[in-house]
């Protein structure tokens, strides 16, 4: 009985207090009221795709619209082959054909919230990488028309961290409040990075851990994560997202 009270506990004070204060600090922000009053324009952190030869890849996450913009976020990959003049944005999104290209402009504000980079690679390795992301993309198994879910997933996130997992050269992982990112493909318990350097074991996103040099320590509970980075020392809280180096 004891060790259900302090687990109650360390539930209310991890994951709950945190998502009550990220909840009323989101509703005194100024947003906007609907879909169509929210600026979707260019946000112009990336460079210029014409004036810029290099191949590149880029991972972008901006907080939603609405309540759940408090906790959650959005997250969509950004490609470009050396000498292309354009880039090719992927997003999975929940209405007509789930995985879009170029819907929007590759670093366009989500909601009117600016995007942040979680990824960017340039140059030779980014030459190398464009091949083996955009295969990963195809190679997503919830890309058909209904397969989306907004929570636990399969969401945009699932389908962002499916494609880190499998090119784990890029070198990172979705942010904490990517709510759905835990949700493995298939509805699997199990995944092991295509490295070998990273662990994941869930039930369905709603419970689990990540273990290994990108995910550091992380513990999973209804799509709110907490954990330590120890490859770049930070702590990953609940709703916030990650502070740290």
């Amino acid at each position: 009985m004891k060790l259900f009270r302090l687990a109650l506990l360390a539930i209310l004070f991890v994951y709950i207090l945190p998502t009550l204060a990220s909840a009323g600090l989101w509703y005194l922000k100024e947003r906007p009221d609907t879909w169509h009053s929210a600026d979707w324009s260019s946000s112009g952190i990336l460079p210029r795709p014409e004036a810029d030869r290099e191949a590149a890849v880029y991972v972008l996450s901006a907080p939603t619209g609405g309540l759940k913009g408090a906790v959650a976020s959005h997250a969509w990959i950004v490609t470009k082959r050396k000498g292309d003049q354009t880039y090719n944005r992927y997003d999975k999104v929940g209405w007509g054909t789930p995985i879009r290209r170029n819907m929007r402009d590759a670093d366009g504000a989500w909601y009117s919230n600016t995007p942040r980079i979680v990824v960017a690679i340039r140059g030779e390795a980014a030459e190398r990488l464009v091949p083996e992301v955009e295969t990963a993309i195809r190679s997503y198994p919830h890309a058909g028309a209904g397969a989306y879910r907004i929570w636990p997933g399969p969401n945009s996130n699932t389908f962002v961290a499916h494609v880190l997992r499998s090119v784990p050269t890029l070198g990172a992982v979705l942010p904490p409040d990517a709510v759905g990112r835990d949700y493995l493909p298939g509805g699997a318990f199990f995944a092991l990075d295509e490295d070998g350097l990273d662990l994941h074991a869930t039930l369905y996103g709603l419970l689990g851990v990540s273990a290994g040099v990108r995910s550091g320590l992380e513990l999973h509970f209804l799509g709110l994560v907490a954990g330590l980075d120890l490859a770049r020392p930070g702590i990953k809280i609940p709703a916030f997202g990650r502070f740290g180096i």
